[in-house]
């Protein structure tokens, strides 16, 4: 059993007293409300204390997930950062009365990110997806990015055990880790004393994306909010259950959660 199954993981120490506490907590995992200038500054913090830290991006699904396994919740309460990425969230914390202004959805915000570090020319390691499509994703990011550093790349594939030695051996200052929910999250929090000094971040589909193996929904169905429903729609298979299922059964337990709270 990992140590984060176990429970055994550490604790984060908080980034720095300009963060706050978390403005709002939905079904047990707490939020921070940044700008997105906040949120590269929090990073930079990071980069710049010597250890690792692990920021998530949580959406509905992912909060479906914390409501199902309490270790999960654990290790996601016990991030340096969770930003929320999606409507679903959105709506959730406008419930319990705090509005989390930016929308930190991955496919934009991590390669946002990486532009906003480049006078630092930061280190980034791809790990990850299908073999091949973390390489491809990381010329991607140097073609939109030409300060990004890609020091290693690994498919998705084992336990990780040798990718953490690569990781260890190229030092990045930024490790993007796509092996979905919550795999990924568990994976950065099992290996968190390990890893070199820096942030994790598990970013899902983002290679895919990158890569040109999955499509962008249109731009006027991202202006409505809707790339949800463009994704259902290109991977009905594999998506139906996290969103037909899984929305509804969000909304019901942030509501339940909203209702006990009032009681």
């Amino acid at each position: 059993m990992s140590r984060v199954m176990a429970g055994a993981h550490r604790a984060q120490a908080p980034v720095s007293a300009d963060l706050g506490p978390p403005a709002v907590s939905v079904l047990g995992v707490p939020f921070w409300n940044l700008s997105f200038a906040e949120a590269v500054r929090a990073v930079r913090g990071m980069l710049d204390d010597g250890r690792a830290h692990q920021v998530v991006l949580a959406n509905a699904q992912t909060l479906n997930l914390a409501h199902e396994r309490p270790a999960y919740r654990r290790l996601l309460a016990e991030a340096s950062l969770v930003l929320r990425d999606g409507v679903g969230v959105e709506l959730a914390a406008l419930l319990h009365g705090r509005r989390l202004a930016h929308n930190f959805v991955g496919t934009d915000f991590v390669p946002d990110l990486l532009g906003a570090l480049g006078d630092v020319e930061p280190r980034v390691f791809l790990y990850g997806a299908a073999p091949g499509v973390a390489v491809e994703a990381g010329r991607a990011l140097v073609r939109r990015h030409p300060a990004v550093r890609v020091v290693g790349t690994a498919a998705g594939y084992g336990d990780g055990t040798d990718v953490l030695v690569r990781i260890k051996e190229s030092a990045p200052d930024v490790l993007l880790v796509a092996l979905g929910n919550p795999r990924q999250e568990e994976w950065i929090a099992a290996h968190l004393d390990e890893l070199p000094p820096g942030v994790a971040i598990g970013v899902g589909a983002l290679f895919d994306y990158l890569a040109g193996r999955v499509p962008r929904a249109p731009r006027w169905m991202l202006a409505l909010r809707l790339e949800w429903m463009f994704r259902l729609a290109v991977e009905p298979r594999r998506l139906w259950r996290r969103y037909v299922v899984g929305n509804p059964k969000f909304l019901w337990r942030v509501l339940r959660e909203w209702a006990r709270q009032r009681a």
